[in-house]
């Protein structure tokens, strides 16, 4: 397996080199497709600065996060893809989990759950959003996952590049599992550590992506 992780930056100037430094010491990792997406601090002199070979870095205007995966999907080499957020909320030593998972027979998608590995307290109305918006996919797409909104979803490249996704923002975790069921796939979950991080320290996303999410988990089952 040759697997190239996409990493969309925007404004991560004081934890992207950091990930994409333990990026490049995981032997399952081939290619670090890193994007930055427009962002108005140091994030990308910080991302130049880095002399490593596996690293392909480009820059974009601002978008989204969605926007910038979808960027970043074009300039991927390998056959399987994953995505992997430049905050330290997520730990690429999990990484090998997921691909050795996806090694075994009949499994072709593989999910890193937050909530069936050790995590940190996690903030309640994030939580109680996410809870609300498995439940509603669960119920709509007759699955049983238990976190639809990870970034870490490791595929072939082919797969994700055939969703032909649109999503410009947060919308992209949803939209993307949406699809993949509407193909009939099963999702493989394993259970990976998550560290979340306050809005004080970074964090990005709120209750409109909530929203947006809701909306697209709705929509994309009747179209």
């Amino acid at each position: 397996m040759k697997l190239s992780v996409i990493v969309p930056a925007f404004n991560e100037e004081k934890t992207v080199a950091q990930i994409l430094k333990k990026l490049a010491k995981i032997q399952a990792v081939s290619e670090i497709i890193v994007v930055d997406d427009g962002s108005t601090d140091n994030t990308w002199q910080a991302i130049q600065q880095l002399k490593l070979k596996k690293i392909k870095a480009y820059q974009k205007l601002n978008g989204g996060k969605g926007s910038a995966v979808r960027y970043g999907l074009t300039k991927v080499t390998g056959d399987h893809v994953m995505i992997q957020d430049a905050d330290l909320e997520y730990d690429p030593e999990d990484i090998p989990v997921l691909v050795e998972a996806a090694k075994k027979d009949r499994i072709e998608v593989v999910y890193g759950s937050r909530f069936l590995g050790a995590h940190s307290n996690l903030l309640f109305w994030h939580r109680a959003g996410n809870f609300f918006l498995n439940f509603l996919l669960n119920l709509l797409y007759n699955t049983t996952l238990s976190d639809m909104e990870t970034c870490y979803k490791l595929m072939p490249t082919e797969l994700m590049k055939s969703l032909e996704l649109k999503a410009d923002k947060f919308d992209l975790e949803p939209e993307i599992t949406c699809k993949i069921l509407k193909k009939d796939i099963n999702i493989f979950e394993v259970p990976i550590t998550y560290v979340g991080r306050s809005f004080e320290e970074g964090k990005k996303i709120t209750w409109k992506d909530g929203v947006s999410a809701l909306i697209t988990i709705v929509r994309l089952k009747f179209v």
